[in-house]
């Protein structure tokens, strides 16, 4: 089996729900992640032989292929193809592991892996509500509701389960965010997020033209009581929207080649594709797979969490990443260390391959050795990657 490397790698800062990048349409926005990677890589737009791209709100303006719509945007040729994957938060993540697979095996030199989601444009659950004001009935089949009568599958009952299972309090999840929004804060300052952000031109409500740069999602001005005063999501919970990842505008992606395509574009590689894991487990606690999955990443790969230098794990809510350092005994220094998705955003598809990016700098930045990312994922799933920074 082949390696496969990251040669190229970038993201758009975020935009909060109706903020500096609802102007852009999310193809449009896809399309210039595409474009910015073979201005990094300089590879020949015509070597690009697939685009596999994440996108959960396959609807509207993100319908119909969107991964190809991207590629019909952007400089790249009509030769080359696209495909649209959805692993709920995962996406782009899966999308890495398909283009990673893809050129291990040969049958592919060159493949990009990426994400997009516009959560202003193409709001969370709008395919199943056009489907349900059409009368088209529901995803939960009779064979599933026999195997779970009465059960509805909720992201935000799983994050309150698992704080609830892992003796995390208020006070804790308040705690975390905070120190998000400060990592946060702290790479925007020492200009750690320059490297890998994609700047795009906005026109503001003014007219006034202006470059997004920075993720908008931080709250610079911060306070621990600011965080404490905001309701919890339901009476008897743990969470609030401050300690939950925050609804985000984005594109990301990452170009991912194996030796023949090192050797065409004659380009140092970032880093290589270490181990790759994808497992499921309770669809009803739902967010907790990647505690799990991590064990067996570490296990398959020979490593312990020891030996990685820094990880990326999702914040989807801040239960998330508190238990996972619990539960695997990991460092909470090495984790998230400029923030993650409850300070930066999280748009759905496109968070994948955006932490891989932060990871991939990250670790050239610090001149860490291994990095290893994982996320929760809709219906029990988790994603984890185990890189190695060259």
């Amino acid at each position: 089996m082949g390696e496969a490397y990251i040669v190229a790698a970038t993201r758009t800062a975020g935009g909060r729900r109706g903020g500096r990048l609802a102007g852009w349409h999310p193809v449009d926005m896809a399309a210039a992640v595409l474009d910015a990677l073979i201005d990094r890589s300089g590879a020949d737009p015509v070597l690009v032989e697939d685009v596999i791209m994440g996108c959960v709100g396959q609807a509207g303006e993100q319908a119909i292929n969107v991964a190809r719509n991207a590629v019909l945007a952007s400089r790249l040729p009509l030769s080359v193809p696209g495909t649209s994957v959805d692993r709920q938060c995962g996406s782009s993540q899966q999308a890495l592991h398909f283009a990673a697979a893809t050129v291990m095996s040969g049958i592919m030199d060159v493949v990009i892996a990426a994400g997009v989601e516009s959560m202003t444009r193409v709001p969370i659950g709008t395919a199943a509500g056009l489907a349900a004001k059409a009368g088209l009935g529901q995803p939960k089949s009779p064979k599933m509701e026999s195997r779970f009568p009465d059960v509805r599958f909720n992201q935000f009952v799983g994050a309150e389960l698992i704080a609830q299972k892992h003796d995390l309090n208020r006070e804790a999840l308040d705690a975390y965010s905070l120190e998000s929004h400060r990592r946060a804060i702290s790479a925007v300052e020492s200009g750690a997020f320059d490297a890998e952000i994609l700047p795009l031109d906005i026109t503001l409500e003014d007219g006034t033209r202006s470059v997004h740069r920075i993720d908008e999602g931080i709250r610079f001005d911060v306070t621990l009581e600011g965080i404490r005063s905001v309701k919890l999501l339901r009476e008897d919970g743990r969470l609030t929207a401050a300690s939950s990842s925050q609804i985000c505008d984005g594109a990301s992606g990452v170009m991912v080649v194996n030796e023949r395509g090192l050797k065409t574009l004659g380009v140092r590689p970032l880093g290589r594709i270490h181990h790759m894991t994808v497992s499921a487990g309770d669809p009803v606690v739902m967010l907790e797979e990647p505690l799990f999955a991590t064990e067996r990443a570490l296990g398959r790969a020979g490593l312990s969490i020891d030996d990685i230098d820094l990880y990326e794990v999702n914040e989807a809510f801040a239960s998330i990443p508190l238990a996972w350092v619990k539960h695997v005994g990991a460092d909470s220094a090495r984790m998230n260390v400029s923030g993650g998705a409850i300070s930066l955003g999280h748009p759905l598809g496109a968070s994948g391959t955006k932490l891989m990016t932060t990871l991939m700098h990250g670790l050239h930045r610090t001149r860490g050795r291994f990095g290893l990312q994982t996320m929760c994922e809709g219906g029990g799933l988790a994603n984890v990657t185990i890189v190695e920074r060259l």
